[in-house]
């Protein structure tokens, strides 16, 4: 089965990292918003929760005086086979940026084969992204709407600077 992204693995990827609080964990995404737009507390907590129920986390709840305590989650063995199994899986052709970036910002979870891979897994699809936009803007009159030329001119902008950065960076990865 092809992979995708999940706000699970996401958490998993973190905490492999270092242990965090729920609020820690929406920090840190908040930070990253313009570039993958964060889940909400509403899903957050949720996924947490569910974590902690497949034994894939655990919490430790610090008390604090004068202030609620404090509930720290940490990956456990299970979690991180759990997260090596997901990074193992091939990336799903034809997805977003967000999973893309969502798995790159773990990527320290990754070996380097996994991530060079995955890099040029992305560089086919936003290849073929491309080639769809340049054929796409090539069979329109003069007449197109400014908006929709406008649209394409920006999609065929971003994909030429991803396959720039891609084509880098495999380059520095291989190397």
């Amino acid at each position: 089965m092809a992979s995708t992204v999940s706000i699970r693995h996401f958490i998993l990827g973190l905490l492999n990292r270092q242990p965090m609080s729920g609020y820690d964990i929406k920090r840190f995404l908040k930070g990253l918003n313009w570039l993958i737009d964060s889940p909400s507390f509403g899903s957050l907590y949720p996924a947490l929760h569910t974590l902690l129920k497949d034994r894939l986390v655990t919490v430790e709840v610090i008390s604090r005086q004068d202030k609620p305590p404090r509930k720290i989650y940490s990956i456990t063995e299970t979690g991180r086979q759990a997260l090596q199994e997901w990074v193992d899986q091939p990336p799903v052709p034809g997805t977003s940026l967000k999973p893309f970036l969502m798995r790159l910002i773990v990527a320290g979870n990754l070996p380097q084969a996994a991530l060079i891979a995955h890099l040029q897994q992305r560089r086919i699809q936003v290849a073929t992204y491309r080639l769809a936009i340049e054929q796409t803007a090539q069979a329109m009159d003069a007449s197109i709407d400014l908006g929709k030329r406008l649209a394409l001119d920006y999609g065929l902008a971003a994909a030429t600077a991803e396959l720039a950065w891609l084509d880098d960076t495999l380059t520095q990865l291989i190397e």
